[in-house]
This record gives C-alpha cells, sequence and structure tokens, in this order.
C-alpha cells in the first residue's frame, strides 16, 4: 500500500469486521460497509468544497465517523486535524451535533454535525448527507508525498502514514484476528496510526471500546499501556512517525 486510498479500495471489500463502536447501540462495519461508507463521506465533503490541499477538522470523539470524515478528505486530497482549534481555518469542521456550533470558520465554511439531528439548519447531518450519497468512487492516482494529516506542529503524507502503519503491523505481529482497542486521542497522530490504520492495514479490526469491551491489542498513551486491559498493548512510544 503507498496511500490512505490503498485502505478503503474496492478490492478490501469482504465482509470481515474492520470497525465496531462498543456501547448501546452497538455500531459495526465490515470492510464492504466501511469502504463504501468512505467513499461516500468523500463524495459528500467533495460539495462542500474540500479537495486538494484543504483543511478539514475532524473532532476527536473515538467513533466511526471520525474515521470515516478523515478517509473521506483524504480520498479528496485533503488533509485532517483532529481536535481542532475552535477558531479553525479551514474549509469545514466535523464534530458532534451539539458541540459544531462553537467552532469559528472563514468565510464559506462549513459545519457537519453527527449524532443528533442538528439544531441549526445551516449545519449540515454527516449521516443523512452521507447516506444519501454515490457509493463509488472514481480511481484516484494519488502521489503518496500529498498531507494527508496534520497537529499543531507538523504534516504527514499519505505515504509517511502508510508506512508507520505497516511497520506497527508487522513489528507486533498484528493480523486479520485482532481487534486493536483505540485508548488513546486521535488527536495524536500516533494513535491513528497505531489504533486505526495497523489494524486495518493488517486485516483486522478497530475498536473504539467502552467500559467493558475489550480488544485483542490495546493502543495507550504513553506510560499507560502496561495498564490497559488487554493482554498486549502498543504504546505511543512504539510508533515511529
Amino acid at each position: 500500500m503507498e496511500s490512505l486510498d490503498d485502505v478503503v479500495a474496492r478490492e478490501r471489500h469482504s465482509q470481515d469486521l474492520a470497525v465496531r463502536a462498543a456501547g448501546e447501540p452497538e455500531r459495526t462495519y465490515t470492510y464492504h460497509r466501511f469502504c463504501t461508507t468512505a467513499w461516500k463521506t468523500g463524495n459528500f465533503l467533495r460539495h462542500l468544497g474540500v479537495g486538494d490541499g484543504v483543511a478539514v477538522g475532524v473532532a476527536a470523539d473515538p467513533v466511526p465517523q471520525s474515521l470515516l470524515a478523515f478517509f473521506g478528505t483524504a480520498l479528496l486530497g485533503g488533509r485532517t486535524r483532529f481536535d481542532p482549534p475552535t477558531e479553525f481555518d479551514g474549509r469545514a469542521v466535523v464534530a458532534r451535533s451539539e458541540a459544531v456550533e462553537a467552532y469559528e470558520l472563514p468565510a464559506g465554511g462549513q459545519r457537519v454535525g453527527y449524532g443528533d439531528d442538528p439544531a441549526d439548519p445551516a449545519t449540515r447531518y454527516f449521516e443523512e448527507e452521507v447516506w444519501s450519497e454515490n457509493p463509488s468512487f472514481p480511481p484516484v492516482d494519488r502521489d503518496p508525498s500529498t498531507p494527508a494529516l496534520e497537529d499543531a506542529d507538523r504534516r504527514y503524507s499519505h505515504a509517511e502514514l502508510v508506512d508507520a502503519a505497516v511497520e506497527v503491523a508487522s513489528e507486533f505481529g498484528l493480523d486479520a484476528d485482532d481487534a486493536v482497542a483505540v485508548r488513546a486521542s486521535l488527536a495524536d497522530p500516533r494513535t491513528v496510526v497505531a489504533g486505526a490504520l495497523a489494524p486495518l492495514i493488517a486485516g483486522g479490526s478497530v475498536l473504539f471500546p467502552d467500559e467493558d469491551a475489550q480488544g485483542d491489542v490495546a493502543v495507550a498513551p504513553v506510560g499507560d499501556a502496561a495498564d490497559a486491559p488487554e493482554s498486549r498493548s502498543i504504546s505511543l512510544d512504539d510508533v515511529s512517525l
């Protein structure tokens, strides 16, 4: 794999579990559904003006919508900032409907709420808009050096993210039987690499756990990995990025 486009490519369609968010209600995505919904998310974000070099802010909530917004943005050549500042100089912000109105955007910026139906009619409703989109996406000839993720310090390209995830998957022996519990914040790019990209590249699954759910492997903040309930742990310090 060379880019994030490859992670959600058509040939990855299967009925194997890709993403699970524990809780009530529990939400699950097979690889087929996750890839297709990532494409639909990209098609929706395109309508909002997201494209090459465009920044999208995404709340670091441990929910499937966060990952779908990340992949949808990457498919368009844009870059994601998880946990963006309240004053965000980007094209759009994707967050829970009750929180998204707090963000200030430049002229033309779009707010997208997920979860409950947004109270403000000017805010786009993620679930409704994505559900109605085209479930296909044109092939993309991606330059792997294209930035796909950023934090307050720097930007990370498709190639850097994929290479780091492949290294994590190899070093920790991740495979299709592993559910990786995300116990660190997506605001840290290393969490995105180890908690989301590495299991997906390995053919395993991403788990957003509740108090009761446990995975086979945990991705935990520095110093907290030993306290995770899973028998195997990946500390963010183990991620070379």
